[in-house]
């Protein structure tokens, strides 16, 4: 993960140096697509009938997202990205790997320029749902898809001097579970996912 956070933290402070001065393109009735490189970390709290622990792995998967203006400051953004990840048990090893899909929508709050900044607040809900589930020793794993909820925070740099392209940082926090079991073995578990969302990327407003 450093040489996530180093790939990310290099594009960032390109970014800023590129950055011309403030402006923004924003206003009622604006549209902005990005697209971002985001790194997955779950922070995985479980509940095993067997005992011991569940782990899944991170991952850094491409994320496109589109927001709508409602005014100069209120937009909701919808966010689209799907991830694989590995599910290990810390005596049995590797269970099984999985791929989520987790549609998210959150209602946000675009702040007043700060310098080069337009930073932002949001949350709103999330469906997460589990597809292409592996076989493993246990058996072929099975979960349910489930409702969480989203915080996010981040902010746009304009990179022209119209404000219509930006660069984007942005940090979402998702809590969301599942109820997971085996069609092989008489193994459950409650599993809080409760992933973080880091990533970057590029932006136009029109």
């Amino acid at each position: 993960m450093r040489s996530v956070f180093a790939a990310l933290a290099s594009v960032s402070v390109t970014a800023l140096m590129l950055a011309s001065a403030p402006a923004s393109a924003t206003e009622a009735g604006t549209w902005e697509v990005r697209l971002r490189a985001v790194t997955v970390q779950p922070d995985v709290g479980s509940n095993v009938n067997i005992g011991g622990k569940l782990s899944i792995t991170d991952s850094v998967i491409p994320e496109a997202d589109i927001s709508y203006y409602f005014t100069k400051h209120w937009a909701v953004e919808v966010i689209a990205g799907t991830t694989k990840h590995s599910i290990y048990h810390n005596a049995a090893g590797k269970l099984a790997t999985v791929y989520l899909l987790p549609p998210t929508v959150t209602v946000q709050y675009h702040f007043d320029k700060i310098g080069f900044f337009e930073p932002y607040v949001g949350a709103g809900p999330n469906m997460t749902i589990f597809y292409d589930r592996s076989n493993g020793p246990l058996g072929k794993l099975r979960t349910t898809d489930n409702w969480g909820f989203a915080l996010q925070f981040g902010t746009d740099v304009p990179l022209t001097e119209d404000g219509r392209y930006v660069w984007n940082f942005d940090v979402k926090k998702l809590w969301l579970s599942t109820n997971a079991s085996f069609s092989g073995a008489p193994v459950t578990a409650k599993v809080d996912i409760n992933p973080w969302l880091i990533g970057t990327g590029v932006g136009i407003k029109f």
